[in-house]
């Protein structure tokens, strides 16, 4: 049993995703990764056929204790070199030969991180189209919705709450296009990268480059162009495919947050019983999505941080910096795909309240128009002028509690009515369709 039950990590915790990349997980990925490099060797009638189905049997059935292998782990500062023994005790004399032939620890344990990321990946890519299709839904429903648009803070101008909904999605089909980009290759390449080992056991014949593209396809991996070991493309790109979703995800949940908050109340959260709740306020409805959201949009670029450092691995064989990857890859992973699950249940049930917004907007009297009644002035007494009269009108509305129609009447009788925020919304009705046709095009609906 794998023994972090997520206590401490509720991004996670709960949304049946931890098994992805528990210690049972690696494990799994390790023992195919075992399979397939004899299963390739066999194919390429480098070892019996009977030898490789036996040790995938081994595989399968061999008692593999988790616990032995982590302390076991330290002696070699990895845990294959302890795995290949289990793995060799699981299957009988004559088959044992063939077991780990020619490899190498970080040959099994890079390509077990490739499998174990795939899968991850895979839920996550899931995730994200789900998240994508419900924000797809509230921006076509929105695109006309009038909100304040708000810029450091204070409100700017009007929007819709359909582009507000597209921003969100473009982040998310920008996530899903780096999600299916991040290329996952096999890892074969020997004790130094030169395949010399796996040569010399089939005889000095020159296979190495198609034993790894055997190994490849046994995994359902990509073939690498050559060993990795200390060009680690891969993982580097992981990290980052991962700190940005982390992260574009956040951008989702810091505006959810704010635009939930008691006096603004624009959005409220999906309700489920027990979600929200404070110990000590029972009047609260807390937006935890989001905030769980937040948490690992917060975390996941620090541990990708280390993903990218890998790229400087000295050598043939980094000492150090290959065992560095190991925890931080599977936070970044876990948290990602914590963060996506949550992702689909927040935007899939996201309630918008168009009468609350309509309500913001008129906290200003309508002075969120002001930019469009400074270029309607503007022809008559000239930008400058324009605005500083503006400036001035909206501070006297504010001082005296009034609406800035009624102070601009007084001021300038004549003056055009353009104050509807509705009628100042701007190019985002066309632009939301521009995300929606993108959102169309990658979703493939």
């Amino acid at each position: 049993m794998d023994i972090d039950s997520g206590l401490l990590a509720p991004v996670w915790a709960g949304t049946g995703l931890a098994a992805l990349v528990s210690d049972d997980a690696w494990l799994r990925a390790m023992l195919d990764a075992e399979v397939a490099l004899a299963r390739a060797q066999a194919e390429l009638q480098l070892i019996p056929a009977d030898a490789a189905e036996r040790i995938a049997a081994g595989a399968d059935k061999g008692q593999f204790d988790l616990a032995a292998l982590a302390e076991q782990a330290r002696g070699a500062a990895n845990p294959v070199v302890a795995l290949v023994k289990q793995l060799t005790s699981a299957v009988d004399p004559a088959t044992a030969e063939y077991v780990h032939r020619g490899g190498t620890s970080q040959d099994i344990l890079d390509s077990a991180s490739m499998l174990v990321a795939k899968r991850a990946l895979e839920a996550i890519e899931e995730d994200l189209r789900r998240t994508a299709g419900s924000l797809a839904g509230l921006a076509a429903e929105h695109r006309h919705t009038p909100m304040a648009g708000r810029t450091l803070t204070q409100h700017a101008v009007p929007i819709s709450f359909g582009l507000k909904a597209a921003t969100w999605l473009q982040l998310v089909l920008d996530a899903l296009d780096r999600v299916r980009s991040v290329v996952l290759p096999a890892q074969l390449g020997g004790a130094a990268g030169t395949l010399a080992s796996y040569q010399e056991y089939a005889g000095r014949q020159p296979i190495g480059p198609e034993l790894a593209a055997a190994f490849a396809r046994q995994l359902g991996l990509a073939e690498p162009v050559l060993p990795w070991h200390t060009a680690r493309t891969p993982i580097a790109d992981l990290g980052s495919a991962l700190a940005f979703t982390a992260g574009a995800l956040g951008k989702l949940a810091v505006d959810v947050q704010v635009l939930s908050r008691t006096e603004i109340g624009e959005v409220t959260e999906p309700a489920a019983e027990g979600r929200g709740v404070s110990s000590a306020m029972p009047q609260k409805r807390n937006p935890v999505l989001a905030t769980l959201l937040l948490s690992a949009a917060k975390q996941v670029p620090a541990h990708a941080l280390i993903l990218v450092q890998s790229l400087v691995a000295e050598d043939e064989r980094a000492g150090g910096g290959w065992h560095s990857e190991w925890q931080p890859l599977r936070e970044s992973l876990r948290l990602t795909a914590g963060a996506a699950r949550t992702a689909a249940e927040l935007a899939g049930g996201l309630e918008a309240h168009p009468s609350q917004m309509r309500k913001n907007l008129d906290l200003t009297g309508g002075g969120i128009v002001s930019e469009r009644l400074t270029i309607a002035l503007a022809s008559t007494m000239g930008k400058a002028a324009a605005k500083d009269l503006l400036a001035r009108l909206n501070r006297q509305a504010s001082a005296e509690g009034r609406s800035l129609a009624d102070v601009l009447a007084e001021e300038l009788p004549d003056a055009p009515d353009v104050s509807a925020p509705e009628e100042y919304l701007g190019a985002s009705g066309e632009l939301v369709d521009r995300v929606l046709a993108r959102a169309t095009e990658t979703l493939g609906e």
